[in-house]
């Protein structure tokens, strides 16, 4: 059988080859002329077989009465080529009637509606406009071009509550579609095909709205059920519209909202002739009110410039477009692009060249996202054309996608200083989506430098609603955003693209952490930026190796069992950390949160906000997707306690005192049994036996105490000193203290900063004043130390009994509380030693192995120092004991903090 294909598109593309795939003999290929010199796909893919292909403009034309006649040179060549059937897979040409007719197995035609409903060329738009419950395509036998003539074959499916043009087309009328047109030739080839007359029940010829905008417009009288099915009818051509401040705005991506009200944060925006009067942008998108007091989200839309933006940007600052920098790969990748939109649109491409207005069509995006993929093995979707509809974005686009990364630009009102020799600009407000923002009240507090006590900048200070936006971002990012679509693996090259970002920009914030904590810029440099970036390459290496277990389990009999755990992200965590280590602090917990796939919204300290803030402008850079990590700054009682309180929330990660985490774990279980982890206060032991290295003991010791300023968690609370060597160890520390240089941080000689805040610097008077008061003795410094700056004096308290308050309360500052012990008593000091609440981490010294050995074992802490001290490394696992908290940061220990395990069951 000599078969004709007349028609156009990939569609007809496929069909040809299917047919040909079955043996069928393909005599011509009628199609449309070249637009813009590029030939319609159809015609390329039939050339490849050598079939001939001829180009028609019309088929017919007017008489002098206006009467239409086939072209009879048309005809001429036409029938030249004796075909037996005519297939019209699809086409937009009105075919005369005598070329209809001309085979013996005349023509079939294919049609995207269960006819007889909806005929017309708009057919798929009606068939989700009016709710249909079924969609579906009919194979009829052409008739004089009013979709009328007798049924072949029908197939349908079920329609999907979100379905569009674009998803209904894609999942079932284009592939099954061409199996259709297949099966319908076979049909005809074996003669068995039927010829079932329409019925004209239920018939409908419906208008072609693509060409009457008007029928486009969206009505605000329809119910939430029916707006929505005249959103996602419209969806992707020609898109339902409303007019917003007298401007078209096109709608797409639509979904019924299932919720009663618009959230209380939702920004209002003024539409007449909407039910009440206005429409509302939230963190989602656009809700829009239909007239039974019900939403219909949208989260996609067009401006009047042709530009579509996510519908939650509407009414924002218009953004500048991304300049991305390339490289000299990349750039080859912009000449490939270009070329591809030549192709496409046959036109010269500039940067602003858009798709859509140069005549690019749906079928064009199919091609436009293969001969990408093809050439740059980047792979897009529809909705990222659609939303780079430049020839610019899309090259933003396509590069950040090989990337790894979003199309994030990072943009902030900048604090500029000039400090430690460089000058430093960092954000000062709080990053919220993927975007730096002032909270919603516009409240604001000051920063301080401890060193000059004057304010660095302001910050915002943020309330529940800021709290809410950035919860239901990080919610967004989990459940539905790009973090959730990428592979693990995916995700350790974005936290590696991260660690080495701030590796590129350490010396910025070692400077910036030294300036708003008090941090030793030298320290600051190695330890509280070093090990953030050694934990963040951990983690990073540990993202694609989380991995459930296969489970032998009793078998059903006479069936078989299969049973194996994996392990799952909790989703939206949040974690609340202490101003001693800003930025080491919020690695330790976020870089295993993250790794683990969780979303994160972090509290930084109050006082010390400002390393989080330029962490969070490297994690855009480094292309973190929004809403992935966001930063809120304020105070604890305020963001912290909304955070806990949050339903949303499902975990939190807290650093600080035992007090404030009794509270957190309170707040956690009232709200909605939230998983918490705590690493709460300290005062570990450190035993000193008279064998000793006395040199190294001395060191450590010291280091065990005044480290950061005495502000580490971990740091020896109380030194038990062996009776034999009491007098002359004290005399030695002492020594070794005076020779701490107190000064500026930035200093390079210097050893010992200012405290980090005043409240803290007044507590520590405080508490040397009480253990005085109770019978300890100053046997150096215990004064603040007279010069600008919140700085305290190293101090050594000596002859502390165990009822002082110094022996049982943590000053979380540079005091050593020294109290002797007999060293022949080993039980008796191990005794004392536990006689705490806390158990975050203990030391021993003695170069007795057994007795080191036996000493640790017996010491309730959660880490054992031994002949060493503040040895931390970020494979080892980190944590309490008792009233020190529970759960662990850094090691693998770290990632279960952060996962569910879920048991799953096969029955065969």
């Amino acid at each position: 059988m000599r078969i004709a294909i007349i028609g156009q598109s990939l569609f007809g593309a496929e069909v040809l080859k299917a047919l040909l795939d079955k043996g069928y003999t393909i005599a011509v290929v009628f199609t449309v002329p070249d637009r813009n010199g590029r030939e319609d796909i159809l015609a390329l893919e039939a050339k490849k077989f050598g079939i001939p292909v001829i180009k028609q403009l019309k088929w017919r034309q007017k008489d002098a009465a206006g009467k239409f006649h086939i072209i009879p040179k048309v005809f001429e060549e036409y029938s030249k080529f004796k075909v037996e059937l005519n297939v019209l897979p699809f086409c937009t040409q009105f075919i005369p009637h005598e070329v209809i007719e001309f085979p013996v197995y005349k023509s079939i035609i294919y049609h995207p509606s269960l006819l007889p409903a909806h005929r017309g060329a708009s057919a798929i738009n009606w068939t989700l406009i009016c709710g249909d419950k079924l969609a579906g395509f009919s194979v009829f036998w052409a008739d004089d071009g009013l979709d009328t003539g007798p049924i072949l074959l029908q197939k349908s499916c079920q329609v999907e509550e979100n379905d569009t043009q674009t998803t209904l087309y894609d999942r079932f009328l284009y592939p099954e579609g061409i199996k259709g047109m297949v099966e319908a030739v076979s049909l005809i080839a074996a003669n068995k095909a039927p010829r079932i007359i329409q019925s004209e029940e239920g018939a409908s010829y419906d208008p072609h709205i693509a060409a009457k905008p008007d029928l486009a417009k969206l009505d605000w009288n329809k119910s939430q059920w029916e707006m929505h099915n005249f959103i996602r009818g419209n969806d992707k051509v020609p898109g339902a519209w409303i007019m917003v401040n007298d401007e078209k705005i096109c709608l797409f991506s639509s979904s019924r909202y299932t919720m009663s009200k618009a959230p209380s944060n939702a920004r209002e925006i003024e539409v007449k002739d909407a039910t009440g009067g206005k429409i509302f942008v939230i963190s989602d998108g656009l809700l829009l009110p239909a007239s039974d007091r019900k939403f219909v989200l949208v989260k996609t839309i067009k401006l009047p410039n042709g530009r579509t933006i996510a519908a939650e940007k509407f009414g924002c600052e218009e953004e500048e477009e991304e300049v991305l920098e390339l490289s000299a790969a990349e750039k080859k990748i912009e000449s490939n692009l270009r070329d591809i939109w030549k192709e496409i649109l046959g036109i010269e491409i500039e940067d602003g060249t858009d798709f859509f207005a140069n005549g690019g069509t749906s079928q064009d995006v199919t091609r436009l996202i293969e001969d990408t993929r093809f050439r740059t093995t980047a792979l897009l979707d529809n909705a990222q054309v659609y939303m780079s509809s430049s020839f610019r974005l899309y090259v933003n686009a396509v590069v950040n996608k090989l990337r790894g990364v979003g199309t994030v630009e990072v943009k902030y009102d900048k604090v500029v200083v000039s400090v430690n020799g460089i000058e430093l600009c960092f954000p000062h407000q709080m990053y919220i989506n993927g975007k730096f923002v002032d909270s919603r009240s516009g409240r604001l507090y000051d920063t301080i430098n401890p060193t000059t006590e004057k304010s660095i900048c302001k910050i915002p200070k943020a309330d529940k609603k800021d709290v809410d936006d950035a919860v239901i971002a990080a919610q967004k990012a989990f459940e539905e955003g790009e973090w959730s679509k990428i592979s693990a693996r995916e995700r350790g090259k974005l936290l590696y693209k991260l660690a080495d970002l701030m590796e590129e920009h350490a010396e910025e914030l070692a400077t910036l952490e030294a300036l708003d904590s008090g941090a030793v810029y030298t320290l600051a440099l190695k330890t509280h930026v070093g090990m953030s970036i050694d934990v963040w390459r951990y983690f990073a290496g540990w993202a694609d190796k989380i991995e459930g277990n296969t489970i032998p389990i009793s078998n059903a009999r006479p069936n078989y069992n299969l049973c194996l755990t994996v392990k799952e992200a909790i989703g939206v965590c949040g974690l609340i950390i202490p101003w001693n280590y800003p930025l080491m602090m919020l690695s330790w917990k976020m870089s295993a949160c993250l790794a683990a796939g969780n979303t994160v919204v972090i509290k930084p300290a109050q006082v010390t906000p400002l390393t989080a803030l330029k962490f969070a402008e490297l994690s855009a850079k480094a292309g973190i997707p929004p809403g992935v990590i966001n930063v809120i700054t304020g105070s604890g009682s305020e963001i912290g306690q909304a955070l806990c309180d949050h339903p949303v929330v499902r975990k939190i990660g807290f650093t600080g005192s035992t007090e404030v985490g009794a509270q957190i774990m309170s707040s956690c279980a009232c709200s909605n049994i939230k998983k918490v982890a705590l690493e709460l206060g300290g005062k570990s032991p450190l035993i000193i036996f008279d064998d000793a290295d006395i040199d190294r003991a001395v060191r450590q010791t010291c280091n065990a105490v005044y480290f950061n300023k005495g502000e580490n968690c971990i740091a020896a609370g109380r030194i038990f000193l062996a009776d034999t060597i009491y007098d002359a160890f004290i005399k030695r520390l002492v020594e070794e203290t005076k020779r701490l240089v107190i000064g500026d941080p930035f200093d390079r000689s210097t050893s010992h900063g200012p405290q980090n805040h005043k409240a803290h610097l007044d507590k520590l008077l405080e508490y040397v004043d009480n253990a005085v008061a109770e019978g300890a003795k100053v046997a150096y410094g215990g004064k603040r130390v007279k010069r600008e700056g919140l700085f305290f004096e190293p101090t050594i308290l000596i002859d502390v009994l165990d009822d002082n308050p110094a022996a049982i309360e943590e000053s979380f500052g540079p005091v050593m509380v020294i109290s002797k012990f007999a060293n022949s008593d080993i039980d008796g000091v191990i005794k004392r030693a536990n006689a705490t609440e806390y158990g975050l981490a203990a030391g021993v010294f003695s170069r007795d192995v057994s007795k080191v050995l036996y000493v640790s074992r017996k010491l309730r802490a959660g880490t054992v120092f031994i002949n060493t001290y503040q040895k931390t490394d970020v494979a080892a696992p980190f944590g309490g004991y008792k009233q020190s908290g529970f759960g662990k940061d850094l090691g693998a220990e770290a990632l279960n903090e952060f996962l569910l395990t879920k048991t799953i069951t096969f029955e065969y």
